[in-house]
C-alpha cells in the first residue's frame, strides 16, 4: 500500500501540480474581471437611465394651448397668466409665458398659445411637441356641431404623431365659451368627438401599417377592434368645462377654476 501511494505522488508531479493551480487562479481572474466589467456596465446604464429620465422631464415643461380659430385660447391664455379680462385678437404667431399654479407657487412650466389657424399651427406644434408637458385642447363649446368636424381632424393629427404618443403628455379637453346659451356639456362634446374619432380612423387606416407603431411619423389611435374611446389612450385626459369669458362679462372673474386644477395636477 506504501508503495501505491509512492507511485500516485510520483505521477502527479511538481510540475503538473503548478499548471493546475496557475489554471485555477486564472479561471478565478477572468471570473473576476467578468463581473468587474457586468458591475461597471450596471453602473453605467443605471447613470444613462436616470440622465435621460430626469433631463426629460426637465425638458418635457411646457403647457401647449391648441385649438381652432376662435375657440378662446388667447383668452384664457391671458386669463391664466394675469388673471383679468383683456381684448384678444386672433393670434398670427406663438405666445409664451411662464405659468405658476395657484396651489404650488413653487411650480412653474411654460405656457404657450399656438395660433389656431392651420397654415401657422403646423410648424409651431412640430416646434414644441417635444417639449410637451400637458396639452390644453380649447374647444368653442357654442359652435361645436359646426365645428366638430375640424376639431377632430386637428386632435386626431395630434394624438396619432409619434413624438406625442410616445411621451403622452396630459390632454386637457378645455370645453370654452359655457357662458353662451348654446353651448354643448363637456360629457356630450367627449362622446362626439370619439365618434368622430373613431370614423376619422377608419377613413385613414389605409395609410397605417398593419400592426401597432408609427408609419410617416403616426401611429395608430386607441385600440384595434374596438371603438374609439379617450380612456384607451396612454394620456391623462380630462374634460372639463370653463369660460374665459365670464358671465358677467368683461369685468366679472374668468370661470376657469377646473382647468386651474386641472393644470396643478401636472
Amino acid at each position: 500500500m506504501d508503495e501505491k501511494l509512492h507511485l500516485d505522488l510520483e505521477d502527479f508531479s511538481e510540475e503538473q501540480f503548478m499548471e493546475s493551480f496557475l489554471k485555477e487562479i486564472q479561471s478565478e481572474e477572468a471570473v473576476f474581471i467578468i463581473g468587474i466589467f457586468v458591475a461597471l456596465a450596471l453602473v453605467v446604464l443605471t447613470i444613462v437611465y436616470f440622465g435621460n429620465f430626469w433631463g426629460t422631464s426637465k425638458a418635457r415643461n411646457a403647457v401647449l394651448l391648441l385649438g381652432l380659430c376662435d375657440s378662446g385660447k388667447t383668452l384664457l391664455f391671458t386669463r391664466l397668466l394675469l388673471g383679468k379680462f383683456v381684448r384678444t385678437q386672433t393670434s398670427i404667431t406663438d405666445s409664451s409665458a411662464t405659468y405658476k399654479s395657484k396651489s404650488d407657487r413653487s411650480s412653474s412650466w411654460t405656457l404657450i398659445d399656438v395660433p389656431g389657424h392651420e397654415s401657422l399651427r403646423v410648424q409651431i406644434v412640430e416646434k414644441y411637441k417635444a417639449m410637451a408637458r400637458a396639452i390644453v385642447f380649447v374647444v368653442d363649446s357654442s359652435i361645436f356641431q359646426k365645428d366638430v368636424r375640424d376639431v377632430a381632424e386637428f386632435l386626431y393629427s395630434i394624438l396619432t404623431d409619434s413624438i406625442v404618443a410616445k411621451n403622452a403628455p396630459t390632454l386637457v379637453v378645455a370645453c370654452n365659451k359655457q357662458d353662451i346659451s348654446m353651448a354643448k356639456s363637456a360629457k356630450l362634446i367627449q362622446q362626439q368627438l370619439e365618434k368622430e374619432l373613431n370614423t376619422l380612423r377608419l377613413t385613414r387606416s389605409a395609410a397605417l401599417s398593419s400592426q401597432d407603431g408609427a408609419v410617416g411619423g403616426s401611429v395608430y389611435l386607441g385600440k384595434k377592434g374596438k371603438d374609439f374611446e379617450f380612456s384607451q389612450l396612454a394620456n391623462r385626459v380630462e374634460f372639463i368645462e370653463c369660460s374665459a369669458h365670464g358671465s358677467k362679462g368683461e369685468d366679472g372673474d374668468a370661470d376657469i377654476d377646473a382647468l386651474e386644477k386641472s393644470l396643478a395636477k401636472i
